[in-house]
């Protein structure tokens, strides 16, 4: 069989898969794919399975365990979808996904990077269980509960090794020269992932900075809390950084340009039938007066645009940076049997005045490019948008 005619069937097959998975939701990928074996299948499958009966008696060479048949399957009729936001997450990499999602996760409290010489290295946050276990900052990681770290190996494949259920063990082996190697036991906590950070501004009296890295489910909470002190330290005017924001949930979106608003839409969600579902301000913002100006750049997308479109067109604030990202579609996510997840776009969003962000982003109302010296000028250009707007209240 040539390549490309076993491709052909590979993506059938997979076609077929997800259209399963759609009439049995829950079922997960090993149901769906041992339902295909059954008799009586549409011709189509038929076809597939004559061609796979084939392979397993003819091919020269190892073919793929089950799994990855399956796995292969669904990534090859995504593609033919022709759409870079439906995916098949398989469960080693969906674990770390949800517990970003979440905002917290079972961990032992480490930040990892490589260096130069390509060694995975460890820098232990602070009163974290790692830091109480005796990991120190550079120790470099060999193994974790006896797996070896190769040179291949990538941050999410290493954090999918330290994340786990909160409360179980991790043994991790370490070299710390001149210390021989040694092992070191951690029992594994909730680790919780902050999504908001904020402070007043150094040199700029009266002026409050909230940087939303993500949109998890703590973010609604955190945002308030955000402006709660900030309103305590007597600031008169917020700078809201939504920059390299990827995005994240729906809801902790809405609930955070809801605390700038006080009525009307914060987007609009339309979906594959064309039918549109307004999503309604929340009541009770606490910032809805404030002079507000919002950071933006082409790292701006998904729920961020959604919070920077609703405050453009409500001219709540102006956007200060580059054009935004532009993706605008709603995914809505199945978790699956053995751990893995298939998003699938279901609706695209529109902000309040009808504007498509999908394959088009947010224009700034104040175009600033990224400076390549140390100094934030995107962030210097919103105090001084700021600064003006309060002389003009005092002139006035």
């Amino acid at each position: 069989m040539s390549s490309s005619v076993q491709r052909t069937v590979q993506l059938t097959v997979g076609l077929l898969v997800c259209l399963c998975l759609a009439y049995t939701a829950g079922f997960g990928v090993y149901r769906v794919w041992d339902g295909l074996e059954q008799a009586n299948q549409p011709q189509p499958l038929g076809v597939f399975w004559e061609a796979w009966d084939r392979l397993e008696q003819y091919f020269y060479g190892q073919l793929p365990a089950p799994r990855e048949r399956t796995y292969g399957a669904i990534r090859g009729a995504l593609a033919l979808l022709d759409d870079p936001y439906t995916v098949f997450v398989d469960p080693q990499l969906r674990e770390p996904e949800r517990d970003r999602l979440r905002g917290a996760f079972g961990g032992i409290g480490v930040t990892v990077w490589r260096d130069a010489a390509g060694h995975v290295v460890l820098s232990p946050h602070a009163d974290s269980p790692a830091a109480r276990a005796g990991v120190r900052e550079g120790d470099v990681l060999l193994a974790v509960d006896g797996e070896a770290i190769t040179d291949e190996a990538t941050w999410d494949g290493v954090k999918a090794l330290l994340h786990g259920e909160v409360g179980t063990p991790v043994t991790l082996t370490i070299s710390r020269p001149p210390t021989p190697s040694f092992t070191l036991t951690i029992t594994r906590e909730e680790i919780q992932v902050p999504s908001v950070t904020w402070r007043v501004l150094d040199g700029a009296p009266g002026v409050g900075y909230v940087r939303v890295e993500s949109f998890t489910e703590r973010t609604g909470e955190e945002i308030v809390t955000a402006l709660q002190e900030l309103q305590a330290a007597s600031v008169s005017s917020l700078v809201l950084d939504l920059r390299d924001n990827a995005g994240g949930l729906v809801e902790p979106a809405v609930a955070t340009a809801s605390q700038f608003l006080r009525a009307g839409a914060v987007l609009i969600e339309l979906g594959r039938d064309e039918q549109e579902r307004s999503r309604p301000v929340q009541r009770d913002g606490i910032a809805t007066d404030v002079p507000l100006a919002v950071l933006v750049n082409g790292g701006t997308a998904s729920a961020a645009e959604i919070v920077a479109g609703a405050l453009q067109d409500h001219a709540r604030a102006p956007l200060i940076g580059e054009r935004t990202f532009g993706k605008g579609a709603v995914q809505l996510i199945y978790d699956l049997s053995d751990g893995s997840s298939l998003h699938v776009t279901s609706a695209i969003w529109l902000t309040p005045n009808r504007h498509p962000i999908n394959g088009q982003g947010l224009t700034p109302d104040i175009a600033v490019p990224r400076g390549d010296g140390p100094q934030d000028v995107q962030l210097d250009r919103a105090i001084t948008y700021l600064q003006s707007q309060r002389q003009m209240e005092k002139d006035d």
